[in-house]
């Protein structure tokens, strides 16, 4: 269980860096890198991509870093909590414009973050 929930962290994390990409690509070309399925950019202002950025890198540091270090393991659990959360905006997201065919991946990692969370607040907690 712990190997599959480290996986699933660095899974997750390596999603989250790639993602981060908004942070630096500007939005018409992020638009076009991505096809159709990338189209979603043009309902954000670049400072709020900017900020989903910045949130998915953080997400990716607080899944890895925390228990590598054991440095606030609790961390962990919390960043798992935090990407479901980013989850559930981007399917709803993608609800609303009519993006159906695109929710599914999302929904994959909407769930494996949620077994992360599960998995590190409880039977592979690293506290206690």
């Amino acid at each position: 269980m712990n190997v599959a929930l480290w996986i699933t962290a660095g899974l997750l994390a390596a999603v989250c860096l790639a993602g981060s990409a908004k942070l630096f690509v500007p939005q018409e070309k992020m638009a076009a890198m991505g096809g159709a399925s990338a189209q979603w950019v043009h309902d954000f202002s670049p400072a709020a991509l900017k900020a989903i950025g910045a949130v998915e890198v953080l997400a990716a540091a607080g899944l890895i870093l925390p228990a590598v270090l054991d440095i606030a393991p609790v961390l962990v659990p919390l960043a798992a909590t935090g990407l479901v959360l980013l989850f559930i905006g981007a399917i709803t997201m993608r609800l609303r414009r009519g993006e159906r065919t695109t929710t599914t991946v999302d929904l994959v990692y909407l769930v494996l973050a949620g077994f992360l969370a599960w998995g590190r607040f409880g039977p592979e907690s690293f506290i206690g």
